[in-house]
């Protein structure tokens, strides 16, 4: 009969089978992710990629200027800001913001609770900068509403689906910039959105400002999502007969979606158990196996799975971590970044936050299965970075990167890089990466920029 630490290490040899995936399969996903991309730009549709067009339809010059007010709504917090783009073009950027936590009830409440509050963030936020717009004008403002929406002009953002744990009625299938405007006019608040943009497009834009190189904007935090810069002629939509062929295009994929039909990405048990038991089940395959706000929740079905095996944490309790969703990304990050000193880093976080003693094969456990958690994650990502390469014929471009999971977790950037080299088949012996990640410096300033750009060429009519 095996013992203990021999189940164990099983154990962890399975979770390793279940959680790598080798090169070969790596270049199918991609090859079905390309796909997937072209069927989404095409008036065929069908694909389980939205590929919306943003009417984000120029590029910055690193010429732009003004001052503008943005407001991000991610999941838990609300981000207000003031930010003016310098005249000059290598002038410092002046950036001033505030954060706001966002009551875990209006996830589940109605539109008008909803926006009410996020219109008295934004009150709150004027008055303490007591900023005032000029004699008969308004602040402008770009809203960067994060969540999957269809855009028929700048300024218009119909909610297609809530994600990320938010189920607000009365907002799916509705224009979200002229509900929040409806309630900045019952509060009087002089406020007009100018523009309303998502995370991802806003990335890609502070990206490019910094670095004309720039094609692909990524967001690798609770959620994940990439935008890049495409041909209008290759886009089959109605709205576009008027545009120009060559006219480029922002299109934000909102590739947490792909394959919502369960044909090619590798799912494990766990993965099967986050879809079941989330609000939407069978929505956002590929997000709740590479997005932060479920890479924590994987991770602690394995640890609650080997406990409730009798093969760790002998005879003590872990009720700190039966809850769902009780650990989050960031404690995954940390336990797979803590591996010096024999995991002691490791040992007292589990001790401190959970009153859990771990031996040393606990511990080597626990790192390991959130390595593996982490370069998944990594891995799959990367396919979705190679597909927007294949698609285009970039041999080489710039990626604009940002996200919690992106600045705090350098095995997982390092894991996107390694990861393309294996799909896009580069030389072991290169002169740096053809496809290269940084840092965007922010969505926010994206949105300052596409604020800007609409402003300048007069798209609000």
């Amino acid at each position: 009969m095996e013992t203990g630490p021999v189940q164990l290490e099983s154990l962890l040899e399975e979770v390793r089978d279940l959680f790598t995936v080798e090169t070969g399969e790596l270049k199918r996903i991609t090859e079905k992710f390309a796909s997937e991309l072209r069927k989404g730009l095409s008036s065929q549709g069908g694909s389980s990629i939205p590929m919306n067009h943003t009417w984000v339809t120029s590029l910055p010059s690193g010429r732009e200027k003004g001052s503008y007010l943005v407001m991000e709504m991610g999941r838990t917090h609300l981000r207000v800001s003031h930010i003016t783009l310098p005249e000059l073009k290598n002038a410092e950027l002046k950036i001033h913001q505030s954060k706001y936590q966002i009551p875990e009830q209006l996830r589940d409440s109605e539109a008008e609770d909803l926006w009410n509050q996020l219109v008295s963030f934004l009150q709150d936020y004027i008055s303490e900068n007591r900023l005032e717009p000029r004699q008969g004008e308004k602040l402008p403002l770009a809203f960067v509403f994060s969540y999957p929406m269809t855009q028929h002009r700048i300024d218009v953002g119909i909610l297609q689906r809530w994600t990320k744990g938010f189920s607000v009625r009365g907002v799916e299938g509705e224009n979200v910039a002229r509900q929040f405007e409806d309630a900045l006019s019952k509060q009087q608040l002089p406020v007009s959105v100018v523009a309303i943009t998502n995370d991802t497009t806003a990335t890609l834009m502070a990206s490019a400002y910094m670095d004309p190189e720039t094609k692909i904007g990524c967001v690798f935090g609770e959620g994940c999502n990439a935008a890049y810069i495409e041909d209008c002629g290759a886009i089959s939509s109605p709205d576009l007969i008027d545009v120009s062929p060559d006219t480029p295009m922002v299109i934000n994929c909102e590739w947490g979606a792909f394959d919502n039909e369960h044909e090619i990405l590798p799912r494990t048990p766990y993965d099967r158990i986050v879809d079941e038991k989330s609000p939407r089940p069978g929505q956002q395959t590929f997000e709740k196996m590479v997005a932060g706000h479920y890479l924590g929740e994987i991770f602690r079905l394995v640890i609650v799975m080997a406990h409730e095996k009798g093969l760790i944490f002998d005879g003590q309790s872990i009720d700190k971590i039966k809850e769902p969703y009780s650990l989050d990304s960031s404690v995954v990050s940390i336990i797979e970044q803590y591996c010096s000193e024999g995991f002691q880093g490791i040992k007292e976080l589990f001790r401190s936050k959970m009153h859990i003693s771990c031996t040393q094969l606990e511990l080597y456990f626990i790192h390991d299965t959130a390595e593996l958690i982490i370069s998944r994650a990594a891995h799959l990502s990367a396919c979705g970075i190679a597909a927007i390469c294949k698609k285009k014929g970039y041999r080489a471009c710039r990626v604009g990167a940002e996200g919690s999971l992106y600045e705090k977790n350098t095995h997982f950037t390092s894991q996107i890089s390694h990861a393309l080299a294996e799909i896009l088949d580069w030389p072991e012996r290169r002169d740096g990466d053809p496809v290269a990640m940084f840092h965007s410096g922010g969505s926010g300033v994206g949105a300052a920029v596409i604020a800007a750009l609409t402003l300048g060429r007069g798209d609000k009519t």
